[in-house]
């Protein structure tokens, strides 16, 4: 009588065999291959996390030794790496709100003295604006997040964004509109609400690719705009540039409020 034929792969003690597939189930899961990288990373010699082809019997004393280490690891979360430092947790979307609302304050407060400067208005208003634009590109490509330079960029943007606010306002009192800036100010934030919403359903999806898409938008927007200066100063569009060119004028604050509801994003 013959003997049932036996498997002839044997699975190691904490190990999971492949699906009858035959693939590796870790490719086609990011988080499984995310853990994976780092118990390989934290335990030299580690496998991957299901088994692959059998391997022979451990010499003895080993088996211990490795039920061991799995033990180790599975009390470290399964993965092999360190245990999470006590003093270290994850953001929440309430830090990120009371974080958005101290910089926010810090940026009215900004404005107000802005706006309040008098006849030195102009001078540290573009002053400003140069100075939160560079602080921008530095936080934007620098690897590590920086609180002190967000809060500088605040200040500095604050500083414009009032002097600019109390200049549009004295043009706005002049051709007979007195609520200029008050309804500049509502529309940004209809704005803000309206991307928050499309934000939060899912309605726009963030990716590598839009992103890229964005700043080359948004560094030819930047070019039209310092062409438009240089064209104000020689009286194009009545002082205004291209934005007092009819419809030229139309499409281009168009693309502008677009860009600037997309970067809530």
């Amino acid at each position: 009588m013959s003997r049932p034929a036996q498997s002839s792969s044997s699975v190691e003690p904490g190990a999971v065999e492949y699906p009858p597939t035959g693939r590796n189930p870790v490719a086609g899961n990011p988080m499984l291959a995310k853990m994976e990288k780092e118990a390989e990373q934290n335990q030299p010699g580690s496998g991957s996390l299901y088994a692959g082809p059998p391997a022979p019997p451990p010499p003895p004393g080993a088996y211990a030794q490795a039920t061991g280490a799995a033990q180790a690891a599975a009390v470290r979360g399964g993965t092999g790496a360190p245990p999470a430092s006590a003093g270290v947790r994850r953001m929440t979307m309430d830090d990120v709100i009371v974080k958005t609302g101290i910089v926010f304050v810090i940026l009215v407060a900004a404005a107000v003295v802005g706006w309040n400067l008098g006849g030195a208005m102009t001078l540290v208003a573009f002053g400003s604006a140069l100075v939160a634009f560079v602080l921008a590109l530095v936080i934007s490509f620098k690897k590590s997040s920086s609180p002190l330079l967000v809060i500088l960029y605040s200040v500095f943007e604050g500083l414009f964004l009032g002097g600019i606010s109390r200049w549009y306002q004295a043009y706005g009192e002049s051709q007979g509109n007195g609520n200029l800036v008050l309804q500049a100010v509502g529309a940004t934030l209809v704005v803000f609400a309206v991307m928050l919403v499309v934000y939060k359903t899912g309605l726009v999806k963030v990716t590598q690719r839009t992103t890229k898409i964005f700043m080359v938008m948004l560094f030819s927007y930047m070019i039209i705009g310092l062409i438009s200066l240089v064209a104000a100063l020689f009286g194009v569009g009545g002082g205004w540039g291209f934005y007092g060119v009819g419809g030229i004028g139309i499409i281009i604050s168009l693309l502008a409020v677009g860009l600037a509801a997309f970067s809530l994003v």
